[in-house]
């Protein structure tokens, strides 16, 4: 049985937790191993989800919200009430599989902002749930993309740092009030 914590999938008007833009840089520091799964980071979960959902987001990441603890949130069906959100506590990356696949990503931070990036098609990851219980799943597709998206957060890496059409990750920032200064190319 998969452990979940219970959030109404909806929009609030106003969400728990403010998200940080790119440019900020409370998004370049590297987030801190979470040494016990108790209830603030139960509540810490809840709260990410309904700010995640109330941004129209598929995944969240603690740095994003200014918390340096390495904690995700995700779902890729905010629109399915019945399939439960995935919550990440010091999520790692175990082994990369399929090709490496490009897919369009976009991120809460940079809001309007989106690019094609390339990432493996699969992976397999290990983490604690919201119940301190160690687990490891297998993902593929739209989860795996979003989990490691979200897993550079707590690196302090953003989608943009792969782009690899500089043309068009200029024209793409600049529409929507960001700069190119703020990106850390990794190639």
């Amino acid at each position: 049985m998969v452990a979940t914590l219970s959030v109404p999938k909806v929009k609030l008007k106003h969400p728990p937790l403010r998200i940080h833009h790119m440019g900020d840089k409370v998004l370049r520091q590297p987030a801190k191993r979470i040494s016990q799964v108790n209830d603030e980071i139960r509540q810490l979960a809840r709260d990410m989800l309904q700010t995640m959902y109330s941004s129209d987001g598929i995944g969240l990441a603690a740095p994003q919200v200014g918390i340096h603890k390495r904690i995700i949130v995700v779902d890729p069906y905010p629109d399915k009430a019945e399939v439960p959100p995935l919550v990440l506590i010091n999520p790692e990356i175990r082994e990369y599989l399929g090709e490496t696949v490009a897919g369009q990503e976009g991120c809460l931070s940079i809001p309007g902002v989106f690019c094609d990036v390339m990432r493996p098609a699969g992976i397999v990851v290990s983490f604690k749930d919201e119940t301190g219980r160690p687990r490891t799943i297998q993902a593929d597709d739209l989860l795996a993309r979003v989990i490691q998206h979200e897993i550079d957060h707590l690196n302090g890496v953003l989608f943009v740092d792969y782009v690899e059409n500089e043309l068009v990750l200029d024209q793409e920032l600049r529409k929507h009030g960001f700069h190119m200064q703020d990106v850390q190319r990794k190639r």
